[in-house]
């Protein structure tokens, strides 16, 4: 563990400032941890470079009023869909990154990298990059260890829920607090949390969606349903089978061994989670990576690290997302 985590802080922030005055000149460096206005930017850009390929939908507005972007990668026609997020919890920092840099990824590689072509010729990708916009400029302004959003209510001193103990799967059950102040804090009742709610919405609505994955950091794991429950999901062995995979292809580039399970085993139960939810609605292939470190740096994950933590993800985000499209159902 670190000794003195403020000087971490304070070498995080510098960085911050420094990058922000080099990209004053130029591209937008991925190896940096960015403002949310920085990457809404970067989103628009990567929309307006793509055209034919990547386009906005806002799917609604966080407690604060900012808006829920996701990018939408799309071919055309009305295709089955991925549904990628991050960032739920604020203080995760390296998702939110690893979500921008895959997006570029898809953006930049489609036409040119057959993996991508073939994916994206078959399904539509759904990405959002920054799932609790409000939570993360708080962590990024006030207080670095923010997890949850920032909803007030009257009654409770205590500010906001833990958006990944909100959604409707046994919720208010193991795993979840009802205490206002706490961390996991599950709040008044299910998708209570606008940025919850705005998900579910479009996920029902879009009817197609026959992935969910979650992007979550630290500890390298790679998990599926259940977390709420610790019996086995109907679909384990196929689940299990695609993780094993999937965490395999990721050690291949720089050796980062992911520990791979449902929720309930791998670390602990845990109600109201968003891929128990996405797996009873239907969605077989329900995923959550915890991405690096295994909790030397922990949620302060130097920057450096962006680039070789996003790389290797996507060798694992592809393995399942080819198993999606070479599996339909």
């Amino acid at each position: 563990m670190i000794e003195d985590v403020q000087v971490l802080l304070d070498q995080e922030r510098e960085e911050m400032l420094f990058n922000q005055q080099r990209e004053r000149g130029g591209n937008f460096n991925f190896e940096a941890y960015h403002t949310l206005e920085e990457i809404y930017q970067e989103m628009d850009n990567l929309v307006a470079e793509n055209p034919g390929l990547v386009s906005k939908v806002n799917i609604g507005s966080s407690f604060e009023n900012r808006p829920m972007n996701v990018l939408k990668f799309s071919t055309g026609g009305d295709k089955p869909a991925i549904w990628l997020d991050a960032g739920i919890h604020a203080r995760e920092w390296v998702t939110q990154a690893t979500a921008l840099w895959t997006a570029n990824k898809i953006a930049s590689d489609y036409g040119t990298d057959p993996a991508i072509t073939s994916l994206l010729n078959t399904l539509d990708i759904f990405l959002l990059p920054v799932t609790n916009p409000d939570g993360y400029v708080f962590s990024q302004t006030t207080n670095r260890m923010w997890r949850k959003t920032r909803s007030k209510r009257s009654g409770s001193g205590c500010v906001g829920v833990d958006p990944n103990r909100n959604w409707d799967a046994n919720f208010g059950g193991p795993g979840a607090s009802s205490s206002p102040c706490s961390d996991s804090y599950h709040g008044p009742k299910p998708n209570s949390e606008v940025e919850v709610k705005s998900i579910v919405d479009f996920i029902k609505s879009h009817g197609k969606v026959k992935a969910f994955i979650t992007l979550h950091s630290y500890s390298q794991l790679l998990m599926f349903p259940y977390g709420y429950k610790c019996t086995k999901p109907d679909d384990f062995n196929e689940l299990d089978e695609v993780a094993q995979k999937a965490a395999q292809a990721l050690k291949r580039l720089h050796g980062t061994s992911y520990k791979v399970g449902p929720i309930c085993s791998v670390i602990y139960q845990a109600s109201g989670g968003s891929i128990d939810w996405a797996y009873d609605l239907g969605i077989k292939y329900s995923f959550a990576f915890e991405l690096r470190d295994t909790g030397f740096y922990g949620f302060l994950l130097p920057a450096k690290q962006i680039l070789p933590t996003a790389e290797e993800t996507w060798l694992g985000l592809k393995t399942i997302m080819e198993h999606v499209r070479d599996h339909p159902y």
